[in-house]
């Protein structure tokens, strides 16, 4: 989720000098954002604090950097000033596991596909923004269907949640592709079968693994 939206921009325009610091800003700024989230539900305990100013100069610094060689992409900004509110406010709310703070989060994700795009130089917007779409169904189907896998297992209502969730993306993806209606064909297949079975956590990440590589692979193949 956080890597895949960065690489689908870059690689449906071309890579650019400056997607450099821009990739360092955001896994830095992800983990700025991952600890002053711990530093928030620890209830702003000072041992939790160091992490937070460390990782948040090294993302400033990147960001800094970014803006010297691009200072156009601060238009991007106010796109990611929700996303991280909301997040961060669940920290605050020890509630950053909810289903509500996961789709905030795939949501500010999928925005970096057009940053990194608009870094390429790429001048076709409709598919920049259709592939962000394309990644956010599937991640916001993502944070369901891990859910029906492991904390809410056995629950009837969240397997219904994720299997219509998917039943309705890959019922979006007909105004999109043929090749990615069949892909989100087996993806709700997926959701609605694999819950049946004890897999570990650590076979449900090896599968998201390459579930998220055949669909951005296909999505950068068929959207033009």
């Amino acid at each position: 989720m956080l890597a895949t939206p960065l690489l689908v921009g870059i690689l449906a325009s071309r890579p650019a000098w400056a997607h450099l610091p821009l990739a360092a800003t955001w896994f830095v700024g992800y983990f700025a954002f991952f600890a002053t989230g711990l530093w928030l539900k620890a209830r702003r305990r000072p041992r939790y604090w160091p992490p937070v100013r460390a990782y948040a100069v090294g993302a400033a610094l990147a960001g800094a950097l970014t803006l010297v060689m691009r200072p156009d992409l601060l238009r991007w900004a106010p796109l990611f000033v929700l996303p991280l509110g909301i997040g961060l406010a669940a920290s605050a709310l020890r509630d950053d596991r909810s289903l509500w703070s996961g789709l905030t989060t795939t949501a500010g994700s999928a925005l970096m596909t057009p940053v990194a795009y608009d870094v390429g130089g790429g001048t076709n917007w409709p598919r920049a923004w259709v592939l962000a779409a394309v990644l956010a169904l599937y991640f916001a189907g993502t944070v369901v269907y891990v859910k029906t896998m492991i904390r809410e297992r056995g629950e009837p209502a969240f397997l219904a949640l994720s299997v219509g969730f998917h039943l309705a993306a890959t019922l979006a993806m007909i105004w999109v592709h043929p090749a990615l209606v069949a892909v989100f064909a087996l993806l709700t297949l997926r959701a609605a079968m694999l819950p049946r079975w004890p897999l570990s956590p650590k076979a449900v990440g090896i599968g998201e693994i390459f579930a998220t590589v055949v669909v951005a692979v296909t999505a950068l193949l068929v959207v033009h």
